[in-house]
């Protein structure tokens, strides 16, 4: 069965976010489990603020 089609096809930024977002959950997930346990605290803070970033900025091009 074929997805039907978005009535509005998500923009680049809103893509971007979602891209961002994902790579920060993985990060976090992946820190918890002691995978990723060498990455430092900073750079997840700066996913984290990236995405809080790219999502008011995907919203504010949403809203024009």
């Amino acid at each position: 069965m074929a997805m039907p089609r978005r009535r509005y096809p998500l923009q680049p930024i809103t893509k971007l976010f979602l891209a961002a977002l994902g790579v920060t959950i993985a990060a976090w997930v992946l820190r918890g489990l002691a995978l990723l346990a060498f990455l430092p605290g900073i750079v997840l803070w700066l996913l984290i603020l990236m995405c809080f970033a790219l999502g008011i900025l995907s919203t504010l091009q949403r809203i024009r």
